[in-house]
């Protein structure tokens, strides 16, 4: 009888074991979806061996996650697009081999980089703070002189980095992070060795899209409609994704609730960024920029674009010769979150063939 009650014990306790964290996982799912967002984040970290690390730039504060360390094949760095933040990689990140040295970064104002009223989020602002994070100390002087106001003008020197640029590193971008990275190769070509560029806008683009009639619309209302890329409810929510992205993912409506909390107490800032980057300033951006890049270039973009049109591929290709254009059937503007595998190979493999291109070449020599 007692052996009966021992296991009957035993069941009770394994039964409530199990039961807390079931519990508490319906219990996030309903009452708190944006705290089960952040631990679902915080898991991908740990299970792909990411970490979370920071980098104080004299009063100013970068949030990263990086894996591996520097080796042979060169560093990548990786900066995510409007309003988004450095867990948008971790889809790709997944597919890449685990002995790259990768560096995802919280863009200015983003997540956890900090945030400033008198930051400058403009494209080229935010290129200049990319590369202060990322410069060597000293800035040597350059061989000739720019304005202040170009983005590609060096700070008199450049705080304490995270050693990335030791060597030339590998820049990815997508979307507004495509412009700033392709604008910061422009601009610091000696600090990269070659370049992906995912859906960026900053060109002109013969096609028009969805968002751009909503931008036309945007600008003759004096910008008091909502904008589409800062959703403020689930259904705003659901109508960016579809806006985004050609896969419609099924997505329940405690999610898109949850997506809505984490944004809801940055929603100013983002209105703030959306202006400065959609401004006369930023808008075309990479484009005035083409064609300072020197370093080897690869384009991806979803063939269903509804943001930006897939049409900007063939004019930055025309602009620079022997640029690589990957074209995705079946995929919209969040290429990252639509086709993670195949642009992981589709890096991969640009960098592999820029660093044998590149040993080819120096045995010839």
């Amino acid at each position: 009888m007692a052996a009966d009650l021992d296991v009957l014990n035993l069941f009770i306790i394994a039964g409530g074991t199990l039961a807390i964290p079931i519990l508490a996982f319906v219990a996030s799912f309903i009452f708190w979806p944006s705290a089960l967002i952040k631990v679902y984040y915080w898991y991908w970290r740990r299970t792909l061996g990411l970490q979370v690390r920071y980098a104080d730039c004299g009063g100013y504060r970068f949030c990263y996650s990086c894996r591996g360390k520097p080796g042979m094949r060169p560093s990548i760095l990786m900066l995510h697009g409007f309003s988004a933040h450095k867990d948008t990689w971790l889809t790709v990140v997944k597919y890449l081999p685990r002995h790259l040295h990768i560096v995802c970064v919280d863009m200015p104002g983003h997540e956890g980089t900090t945030r400033t009223s008198t930051e400058d989020y403009s494209i080229q602002g935010q290129v200049r703070r990319i590369h202060q994070v990322h410069g060597r100390g000293l800035c040597k002087p350059a061989r000739y002189t720019l304005p202040l106001q170009s983005p590609c003008a060096r700070s008199p020197q450049f705080v304490k980095s995270i050693g990335i640029n030791r060597k030339p590193f590998h820049l990815v971008g997508t979307s507004m992070g495509g412009t700033v990275a392709g604008v910061y190769a422009a601009c610091h070509p000696a600090e990269i060795c070659s370049i992906t560029l995912i859906c960026p806008f900053g060109t002109t683009h013969p096609c028009e899209t969805k968002f751009d009639n909503h931008l036309q619309d945007l600008e003759q209302s004096n910008f008091t409609l909502n904008i589409p890329l800062i959703p403020t409810t689930p259904d705003e929510m659901e109508d960016m994704f579809r806006l985004c992205s050609h896969v419609r993912f099924k997505i329940p409506q405690q999610i898109l609730q949850g997506l809505v909390d984490v944004q809801q107490p940055h929603i100013t800032f983002f209105q703030e960024v959306f202006m400065e980057i959609f401004g006369e300033k930023s808008r075309y951006a990479l484009q005035e920029h083409l064609h300072l890049i020197t370093a080897p270039l690869q384009v991806i973009w979803g063939k269903q674009d509804q943001v930006v049109d897939v049409s900007g591929a063939a004019v930055i290709a025309e602009a620079l010769s022997g640029c690589r254009v990957d074209l995705l059937d079946n995929c919209g503007h969040s290429v990252v979150m639509e086709r993670p595998c195949r642009t992981a190979k589709l890096i991969l493999d640009f960098i592999i063939a820029q660093q044998n291109a590149s040993g080819g070449a120096k045995k010839s020599s």
